[in-house]
């Protein structure tokens, strides 16, 4: 390929051609804009819509953005994209206008036009299809706002004309000026130098670049050097691997440049889960997934190197799930699978469960520090040697953390890892030591009315004497190995841990100083004069404790043989697993932590054993089957209870039969239909008791184990060059709603309830340095018997949204991304009368990597400072109005986001 000699500069065209050029585009553009703007008096309605997207930098921002991005990918993008975002945009037009409900309308404006920047600073290209499929997601958005803002009088048609028009004078406006700078370069250079074109030709998702060389020699010709970029796809695709849409693994690399402001928020990388906190940070989360308010952990199983975490008939709540021993930094992988159609996962695995693996050898040995607002700040060393034939690996850290509240957290935690591990080719071994120990004050939910009145701030406590203290110690030990023919892994592992919590929720329902006045000397003289004194809870209010010691100790044994069914590949498994746990616990009454009174006190030994087999067969090209049964059966002992009639013991038992079809893949594309049984355990407590031991009535015992039964119908497509999108569509119902509540040491029954819903999770890779996620979950959940109070089921989630992207090694070292997390409103009661606002927080991480062994990072949480509630519950509580009385009643009571935040740190690795 040549280009001759001569004086037309750039493209062969003459310099003096360019002026023309200009002028012409020049006085092109000023009529198209003066025209519109001398038809403004013609129709308000229509000069109402052509001014919408001039008003907001946002919009101008971004429609100018995609015209000069259209202008340089070239082609038919030119045309294709502005016609895009205007057909899409005034679709949204239409949504808008008709009040259609869109979640997070603003962040995506916000969004469209930071992504587009970043696409025209760095030259991005994608596949013709995904062009199209980025401004049309952006467009429809930015139509919304459009249409939301018409008047009920107003035309549509003549608004929508308006807007049109004036965003495709928007996009015309980018086109001109990306051409404008390249004709500017050209006549600059047309009669100075001689360039060389540069072909650019796209095939599929692989970009094809020709770089021309430049010569001094005008007569030479020049050789074009070819040089082939491909788009990086996502490694763990799970294609031909996964058994169900909803199975997913998340790597470090996709946890080190997220924004996490507790160790709890690294489960929320599972889509359509969320852990939010009502209380102190040492507690344990609060999560919500497919419907369901798991409260601390309940039906949703994890686990730590095949370790439970969940514990069984546990003080607070049952399935309580303590996440805060998990340090992010060493975390090589979190599998998750949901739905109860998996055999090695038992209890509380109903809706899904999540192994998180830590390393068996780091990178490099890090040392870190964080600081940042509310006297937080964190330290972490971490690293692993060469020891013997194996290899060491060790972590520290210590996090302190007061918070926004005006009664500081003074939260402050220790944590520590100690690994060894062997590996001797086809067989290896490895022994993990852990421990943690950390106590806090708590900030437990307040009642809205109290904010309102004045009474507290939306920061401040009711009852500043809330808090608590936990110690968490393990042992574990595996042996693994694998050849041609078959793979065993075994594990065993011991745990003591110790909890000391103290709460306050409904503050002086019954201990009422007006009814019951002992115990409480002195608050009648401070509520008297007008003033709340926060002092008062030393000598009353309902405040109790729920004291939990234990011994957890367990096994699990699997040996799976690699064989053939006729001429198709098949793997058989059996496995055996088997947990044993010796609990003390109590719920007592309290005065600023001091006890006065039992309401209950036990001491439970409860113990499973669960075998379970499981098949998995090839049977051809594009069709695999998995088969799998699993019996589950316990023992539930209770003794040394404060109330003899509660003391018994009781078994029982269930088999869980699972199935698993894949079909496919065809065109990178899988199609899964998954169904199984399984089941919600209960309480020990709640199973054995024959008396209410707060009010001395007679109650009738709980069932030990109550079946749940799920389906899934599912696909996974890689179609898309470097973009995995999961789609499912899942149904899960319940024998029974019903738990043990340890806040008032009794069972709460309750009816059947049925949940089904469509999860949306895509994970976008387009280049080796820039990522994109976003998960959307939808659920629907419903008693399945009538009652006169209603079928809705409390605090179920409805609807959650998850987004971000994240970056690395870009403009010479930078590193992070924004996060978005929507949690939508839910019903509180039964009747949906009384819902929870929705929760909405965009978060944000940037480093610089200085070198290999530093970087610098900076958080950011709650960006825009939204005045929103981390999670809100609606029941009766009492407490004083500030004018000598109380208000007493159903109220909303809300635990609040944090307001923005910053954190500063950096990491040495060496």
């Amino acid at each position: 390929m040549q280009n001759k000699n001569n004086k037309s500069g750039l493209l062969g065209v003459n310099p003096q051609k360019y002026l023309f050029l200009l002028g012409l585009l020049a006085l092109l553009t000023f009529s198209l804009v003066k025209i519109p703007l001398m038809a403004i008096t013609i129709s308000g309605d229509w000069s109402n819509g052509f001014h919408h997207p001039l008003q907001g930098w946002d919009h101008l921002l971004t429609m100018i953005a995609v015209g000069i991005w259209a202008a340089q990918l070239r082609g038919q993008a030119v045309w294709l994209l502005p016609l895009t975002f205007i057909s899409v945009m005034s679709l949204g037009g239409l949504a808008g206008a008709a009040s259609f409900a869109v979640p997070s309308v603003e962040v995506m404006i916000f969004l469209s036009g930071m992504v587009f920047s970043v696409f025209i600073a760095r030259k991005v290209r994608f596949t013709t299809r995904m062009n199209v499929l980025i401004v049309a997601f952006f467009a429809f958005f930015h139509g919304y706002v459009h249409g939301q803002e018409i008047s009920a009088s107003a035309s549509l048609v003549s608004y929508t004309l308006g807007f049109v028009l004036a965003t495709s004078l928007l996009h015309g406006t980018g086109i001109a000026a990306a051409r404008l700078v390249t004709l500017a370069f050209a006549c600059f250079l047309g009669s100075n130098v001689h360039a060389q074109e540069t072909e650019i030709s796209t095939t599929g998702s692989t970009k094809t670049t020709v770089k021309a060389k430049s010569k001094a020699n005008k007569k030479d010709s020049v050789e074009l050097e070819e040089i082939v970029v491909t788009a990086k796809e996502r490694a763990d695709s799970l294609i031909k691997i996964a058994d169900s849409a909803s199975q997913g693994h998340v790597g470090q690399a996709q946890l080190k440049y997220r924004p996490i402001s507790r160790p709890g928020e690294v489960l929320e990388t599972v889509p359509g889960l969320i852990a939010t906190q009502h209380s102190g940070e040492g507690k344990a989360n609060q999560y919500f997934l497919r419907g369901f308010n798991l409260d601390h952990g309940t039906d949703f199983l994890t686990q730590i190197d095949g370790v439970p975490v969940n514990m069984v008939s546990h003080s607070h709540g049952q399935g309580w799930t303590d996440t805060n021993f998990l340090i992010p930094e060493l975390i090589e992988t979190l599998d998750y699978k949901k739905g109860s159609n998996f055999a090695e996962n038992g209890d509380f695995s109903s809706t899904g469960s999540a192994n998180i693996q830590y390393f068996r050898q780091l990178p490099q040995n890090i040392a870190k520090f964080t600081g940042g607002s509310f006297d937080y700040y964190r330290g972490l060393v971490a690293g692993s040697h060469q020891l013997g034939e194996g290899n060491l690996l060790y972590g520290a850290e210590s996090i302190h953390n007061n918070g926004p509240w005006t009664v500081g957290n003074d939260y402050l935690k220790f944590n520590g890892v100690l690994r060894y591990s062997e590996e001797h080719g086809d067989h290896g071994w490895s022994v993990t030591a852990m421990a943690t120990q950390s106590d806090w004050k708590s900030t437990d939910q307040i009642p809205r009315k109290a904010v309102a009145s004045g009474l507290v701030d939306r920061f401040a406590p009711l009852d500043p004497t809330d808090g608590g203290n936990s110690q968490r110690y393990s042992l574990t030990t595996e042996w693994h190995r694998q050849d041609a023919d078959s793979e065993t892994k075994l594990m065993a592992y011991g745990l003591y841990s110790k909890l000391n919590l103290f709460s306050d929720f409904t503050f002086f329902l019954d201990n009422n100083p007006t009814t019951n006045p002992n115990g409480c000397g002195g608050l009648n003289n401070a509520l008297g004069k007008g003033q709340f004194n926060p002092a008062i809870f030393n000598t009353c209010g309902d405040q109790f404790g729920q004291p939990d010691e234990r011994w957890t100790t367990g096994f699990k044994a699997s040996h799976t043989f690699f064989h053939q069914i006729g001429g198709a590949e098949s793997e058989s498994t059996i496995g055996l697993q088997f947990r044993n746990d010796n609990i003390k616990n109590a719920l007592t009454k309290t005065h600023a932590q001091q006890q006065y009174g039992i309401t209950r006190q036990d001491l439970i030994w409860q113990s499973s054993l669960s075998p379970y087999a499981e098949n998995k067969t090839r049977w051809n090209d594009w069709f695999r089957t998995s088969v799998g049964v699993r019996f589950d059966g316990f023992r539930f002992d209770v003794s040394g209870s404060n109330v003899n009639a509660n003391n018994g013991e009781r078994y029982d038992g269930l088999v869980s039969p699972k199935l698993g079809l894949v079909f496919g893949p065809w065109a990178d594309t899988e199609f899964y239909l998954n169904g199984g049984l399984g089941y919600h355990s209960n309480d020990a407590r709640g199973i054995n008791t024959r008396i209410d031991p707060a009010s001395g009535t007679p109650v009738e015992r709980a069932n030990p184990l109550v079946r749940t039964y799920s389906a899934e119908v599912g696909v996974r497509s890689t179609w898309v060059k470097g973009l995995q999108s999961t789609l499912s569509i899942w149904w899960l119902d319940t024998d029974s709603e019903l738990v043990f509540v340890g806040d008032a040491g009794t069972t709460e029954a309750s009816r059947p309830g049925r949940r089904y819903g469509l999860e949306f999770a895509n994970y976008y890779s387009p280049t080796d340095w820039l990522t994109f996620d976003a998960d959307f979950s939808f659920s629907h959940s419903r008693f399945r018997s009538n009652a006169p109070e209603g079928n809705y089921i409390p605090n179920s989630a409805e609807t959650v949204i998850a987004a971000g992207a994240t970056f690395h090694d870009v403009w010479g070292g930078f590193f992070g991304g924004p996060r978005l997390r929507y949690f939508g409103p839910r019903p509180l009661i039964e009747d949906n009368s009384a819902r929870s606002n929705s929760t909405f927080l965009v978060s944000a991480q940037l480093g610089y990597e200085v070198n290999k062994n530093l970087s610098f990072q900076a958080e950011v949480f709650n960006i825009f400072d939204n005045k929103n509630d981390g999670i809100t519950y609606f029941y009766q509580s009492q407490f004083p109005n500030n004018s000598g009385g109380f208000f007493s009643g159903n109220d909303f009571h809300f635990h609040p986001v944090e307001p923005v935040s910053f954190r500063l740190g950096f990491t040495a690795k060496f």
